[in-house]
């Protein structure tokens, strides 16, 4: 009899303690963390290239040489002609920079170089006599534009991905003329160093690629090309001094590029449970 009481009161204390069991709160363990998206900033170094197209309008004046003999007679005067043409061609290259954002304001610096296929080729009217212009010597005059750089500031406004920016600062530019005739060449190579002013819009592909369009207008200032004797006559009795161009260089360019940009890592995130 005792034996089945005890039994019975086992069987009775197991029920009880399932029963209170599938009463307490279940400890599942906890989700796993998943950071969230981390918000887009232009802050932080870039660099990339770019293509595009260029015109520029020079405006010469040519001082042509005096026509005069071996002996130092001036047989026909030298003259001056004005004249203006642009040289225009394809231009590419690499840039470097680097931006900061505060809210939507966007600051920075940038740095460009470009390879240039500008040139052109232009042919002086010289005034001979009153109200006539010729060429008697062939003169051609020759400039190109290998090489372009420049240092500038950006500022610009920023929605999230797009970006809208002015630019300007200092610009440089290689520049080669060359005076040529039937009876000889000569050439000369400058420096020029200007200005730039620009602006264009730029949109975030990805957190790290971006592509832009950008147009600049760049004043190289006035300069004079002294390019010794083109030409010399003493072979018929006639000598000719040197030709002097006296120009002023202004740019136009528009470009489209790509830039990667190597954005500051997020701050680290601390999860809590």
């Amino acid at each position: 009899m005792l034996r089945k009481i005890l039994l019975a009161s086992a069987g009775t204390i197991a029920l009880a303690s399932q029963a209170f069991a599938a009463d307490l709160p279940s400890r599942a363990p906890p989700p796993v963390y998943v950071p969230p998206v981390p918000i887009f900033t232009w802050t932080g170094i870039y660099l990339g290239g770019q293509i595009g197209y260029a015109w520029g309008q020079q405006r010469a004046n040519v001082f042509a040489p005096d026509l005069i003999d071996v002996n130092g007679a001036v047989i026909a005067p030298g003259s001056q002609v004005f004249g203006s043409y642009s040289a225009e061609g394809v231009i590419g290259g690499a840039h470097v920079g680097y931006l900061y954002q505060v809210n939507q304001w966007v600051l920075g610096i940038e740095g460009s170089v470009d390879g240039t296929s500008i040139s052109k080729t232009f042919i002086p009217g010289v005034d001979i006599y009153p109200g006539v212009l010729a060429n008697p010597f062939g003169l051609t005059y020759t400039t190109s534009v290998p090489i372009e750089g420049s240092i500038r500031g950006k500022i610009g406004v920023a929605w999230d991905r797009v970006l809208l920016y002015a630019t300007g600062g200092v610009a440089f530019a290689g520049v080669n003329a060359s005076i040529n005739s039937p009876f000889g060449s000569v050439s000369a190579s400058t420096t020029r160093v200007g200005w730039t002013v620009g602006g264009g819009v730029e949109y975030a592909v990805t957190n790290n690629w971006s592509v832009f369009a950008e147009y600049r207008y760049s004043d190289f200032g006035s300069y004079s090309n002294n390019l010794g004797a083109a030409f010399d006559l003493t072979g018929v009795g006639l000598a000719a001094a040197a030709p002097i161009v006296n120009r002023h260089f202004t740019q136009n360019q528009v470009q489209v590029g790509f830039s990667y940009h190597f954005s500051p890592p997020p701050p680290p995130v601390v999860a809590k449970y």
